[in-house]
This record gives C-alpha cells, sequence and structure tokens, in this order.
C-alpha cells in the first residue's frame, strides 16, 4: 500500500502542498496540462527550483492575468469543478475541499455555506490549489494520506474584514478535531485551504508512520522565514512497524570490536578481593572472563496572505 505523509513542521497552504508534490516526483507539465481541464480561465501557473536553508525545494505561482475576479459563491465553483474533464475521484475530493471551506466560514460569519462570498478563496488561484493537490497525489497513486499535528501561529493576520487573529478562526473551525500545538511564531502557518485539503484527504494524523522510503520533496512558502519555511511530503510503501533486529552501525562494530580486544583475558580463574571502606571491611569474590552488559542510553476567504 502506497503511502504519503504530510510533515507539516511549518504548516501548509494550497501552493506549499503543489510544491511538496511536485519536488515528490509529479510531473509539472503534466499536473498543468491536467488542470487546464478545468473551465478556468484567465491565469498562468509556473513552477520555480529554490533553496530555503540549504534544502531544495519547488515553489508553485499561479499568476493572475486578470486583475478581477469575480467573487464566487459555493454553487459557482462547485459548478466549475463539476464541468472539468478531471478524473471523477479528484473532483470528488475537490468538491468536499470547497464544502468543508463554506461551512467553516459559514460558522464563523454565523450565515449559511450557501451565503458564503469566497472573495479571493473563490478566485482562480484558490481553485488551482485545491485541484492541484488533489490531483498530485492521484498522479502518485497513494492510497493512503498521514499527516503530522499541526503547528499554529500567532499574532494577527490582515483580511478583508480588517485585522484577524492567527490561528485564523475558519481555520480553526476546520481543525476540529485535529491535533495542533503552539509554536510562538508570528503570523500565520496553517491556512484555511491547507486545513481543508488535510482535514478531507487525512486519513489520520499521526507521528510518521512505519514505511519505506520512496520519495521525498518540500514545498515552499512565499515568505522566507528564520526556519526553513517548507512543507514536506514522503511518499512511500506501507510496512509493518516490528523491526526484527537492530541495523548494524560501523561505530557500534567498532565499539565492539575494541571492546573485543581489551577484555581478552586468560581463561577464567578465581581471585579473592579485600577492600577496606572506612571502617567497614568486606570480601567478594568475581571471575575474569565475565560477561559484560553495556547499556547506552493564503488562502481562505479573507484577504491576507499566509505567513509563508
Amino acid at each position: 500500500m502506497r503511502i504519503a505523509y504530510f510533515d507539516c513542521f511549518s504548516g501548509i497552504s494550497g501552493d506549499m502542498c503543489m510544491g511538496a508534490l511536485v519536488s515528490a516526483g509529479v510531473d509539472f507539465a503534466l499536473l498543468k496540462e491536467e488542470l487546464a481541464k478545468m473551465p478556468v480561465a484567465g491565469y498562468d501557473m509556473r513552477c520555480k527550483k529554490e533553496k530555503r536553508n540549504g534544502i531544495a525545494c519547488v515553489n508553485i505561482f499561479v499568476d493572475l492575468l486578470e486583475t478581477e475576479q469575480p467573487a464566487r459563491r459555493l454553487a459557482d465553483i462547485l459548478q466549475i469543478i463539476a464541468g472539468s474533464d478531471l478524473p471523477a475521484a479528484v473532483k470528488d475530493k475537490s468538491r468536499e475541499v470547497f464544502i468543508r471551506l463554506a461551512a467553516a466560514e459559514a460558522a464563523v460569519h454565523d450565515t449559511t455555506p450557501e451565503q458564503i462570498h469566497f472573495h479571493e478563496v473563490g478566485a482562480v488561484d484558490a481553485i488551482v490549489d485545491v485541484t492541484g493537490a488533489v490531483l498530485g497525489l492521484h498522479l502518485l497513486k497513494v492510497d493512503k494520506v498521514y499527516v503530522s499535528p499541526l503547528p499554529m501561529g500567532k499574532g494577527f493576520i490582515k483580511c478583508m474584514h480588517g485585522v484577524i487573529p492567527s490561528p485564523a478562526p475558519a481555520t480553526l473551525e476546520i481543525l476540529h478535531g485535529v491535533p495542533v500545538y503552539g509554536t510562538g511564531i508570528a503570523g500565520e502557518l496553517v491556512t484555511p485551504t491547507g486545513a481543508a485539503l488535510l482535514s478531507v484527504l487525512a486519513d489520520a494524523f499521526i507521528d510518521l508512520p512505519a514505511m519505506i522510503i520512496e520519495k521525498v520533496g518540500y514545498g515552499a512558502g512565499k515568505k522566507v522565514m528564520e526556519h526553513p519555511n517548507l512543507l514536506r511530503l514522503i511518499v512511500g510503501e506501507h510496512c509493518q512497524a516490528e523491526i526484527q533486529s537492530p541495523i548494524p552501525c560501523h561505530c557500534c562494530h567498532h565499539r565492539e570490536h575494541r571492546h573485543a580486544h581489551l577484555h581478552d583475558h586468560k581463561p577464567a580463574h578465581t581471585n579473592t578481593h579485600e577492600h577496606k571502606h572506612g571502617h567497614v571491611h568486606h570480601s567478594h569474590q568475581h571471575e575474569y572472563g565475565h560477561d559484560h552488559d553495556h547499556n547506552q542510553e493564503h488562502d481562505h476567504g479573507h484577504s491576507h496572505e499566509k505567513s509563508e
């Protein structure tokens, strides 16, 4: 069974997800060709190889060719996805992601999902991010998706409604039941779109599962930070967690070999030693030739940019 593990040590957004998928082996030209099957115009998609803290990664850009994009409701986005020639499974999951986003925004704004105007979430770049991420996993032929606990930023975010707290309210609505933790990093690490993608696609939120690693990819966030602002994707075959024997290590072998020479004693014999400790006298016996035991211890219904 082929599995994918999203190691979100610096959070996740839609474009970071696509970048990690391309870095892990998805053919960018094919991804772009397949996404062109959607009835959407006014954008160009490009891929750029970069390095963050010395780590090679992929940065995906969705450039709008038309400055004005219509504000769309949920029904408009679902119609775009349904009208595409993408694989049925990709369309189904993509619809689920936007339905999850709409439900979260509706809860935050005390309205219904049908009444939510997605603003830039409904714009071309967000539609491409969501369908592109789902399509990328489909192209990698992944059977199961697992995700690390998610890091949360702090502080405030500028959006169409003004200034809102980080994490964004919609992000927290989406992540009910998901393990998260604070990082103390100012800004947004997990966007609502990234959260919605994972909440729909993830089979479980766990530490790295037992697997035979085949590919590793890194998707870049737009903001350069002190730490590597990357999303890591590990792809491989699931395997049993039991390890039959320790993996040999050259340093351990050298240490054991040296130890054997240092303790190359004559045949076992018994000596009696008397030790004096203060006022207490005692004697004990031990044998040479004894055994030794050595234990060594950007993208949601608000106008702001992720701290990527």
